[in-house]
């Protein structure tokens, strides 16, 4: 790393007139640069040969001696060439992919995007991920020749990628079915960490009216919570895809606090079961409110009601649930 440099009281009059061509040059010669930079992927190196050269223009480290760290007149001149320099540090790519969810009803064709920042490497690559399971390769595509390869299960019958820019790709499933319901990741090369980079990744909601309804279970507090402050109740949907949209009321009005609702688990029938649990006060429970659970899955709805005396027939002494109005 460079020395820092310092400020000198001395100076002569033809180091003090290249100091005052520099600042009044430094401002638009890096605004150029990084115009230039920015039209075209491979002009990225010409930043940096730039702060070097200010850097070296107004710095004597630089310039004379290494072992003199003094500037000609102009201190904030060798801050902004320091900075200057340090910009030129690649950051990390990021990928950015849109939409971050996307709900279509089975037989409509989807299309998800992917931004990958610079062109530094030409293949990009799609995963699909349901949720409580591993990502599964779909395919990948190389922007220099066009050429895809597949995942196992997956064929160019209804999965496609293709580019609309150098940085800009494509991932398209036609004729959607429900079971394409995933999060969907695009992953490419970067050079500068060398290393591969994931997207944030798109949620597929894909729904059709022949879906059966969610089947919801919702349990009532525990005999040992009704000693505390605080009791949680319990609302379990089983479905048949992952992604649904839980919400629970109290007396009909929709409530936020207190809610803490799971990822999708696949089950060995290839159903899907979401958890979602509601805490609130024990006071409220006696005073017997009307608590709501209710799952949606695209047009499909399903609710299910419970309050401490509905929840009477279903406890026992033996149940662990709470036994008594």
């Amino acid at each position: 790393m460079r020395p820092p440099c310092t400020s000198s009281t001395s100076s002569t009059s033809s180091s003090s007139s290249l100091s005052v061509f520099i600042s009044f040059s430094l401002p638009l010669l890096l605004t150029l640069l990084t115009l230039l930079t920015s039209l075209s992927p491979h002009t990225d190196n010409m930043l940096g040969i730039l702060c070097t050269l200010i850097t070296a223009l107004t710095c004597k480290t630089f310039f004379f001696s290494p072992l003199d760290f003094t500037l000609f007149s102009n201190p904030n001149l060798c801050l902004m060439s320091f900075l200057c320099l340090l910009t030129d540090v690649d950051a990390a790519k990021v990928l950015t992919q849109t939409p971050a969810v996307h709900a279509v009803t089975a037989g409509q064709q989807v299309v998800l995007n992917c931004n990958i920042q610079r062109h530094d490497n030409d293949y990009v690559r799609w995963y699909k991920q349901v949720p409580g399971g591993v990502p599964q390769w779909v395919l990948g595509y190389r922007h220099s020749d066009s050429l895809k390869h597949y995942g196992s299960g997956f064929s160019s019958d209804r999965f496609n990628s293709k580019p609309t820019s150098d940085i800009d790709y494509q991932f398209i499933i036609k004729q959607t079915e429900t079971g394409d319901s995933a999060q969907y990741f695009c992953l490419t090369w970067d050079d500068s960490a060398k290393e591969d980079v994931f997207g944030q990744g798109s949620k597929l909601i894909v729904t059709d009216s022949r879906l059966s309804p969610p089947v919801l279970t919702v349990f009532p507090p525990s005999r040992s919570e009704l000693q505390s402050k605080e009791v949680t109740l319990v609302c379990l949907s089983s479905q048949s895809v992952p992604f649904a949209d839980v919400t629970w009321l109290v007396g009909g009005t929709t409530v936020n606090s207190g809610v803490s609702t799971s990822t999708a688990i696949q089950q060995p029938d290839q159903s899907f079961r979401i958890s979602s649990h509601l805490t609130i006060q024990t006071s409220d429970w006696n005073m017997d409110k009307r608590y709501t659970c209710k799952v949606s899955l695209g047009s499909q709805t399903s609710e299910k009601d419970i309050n401490k005396c509905n929840a009477c027939p279903c406890s026992s002494l033996t149940s662990g649930w709470s036994d008594g109005c």
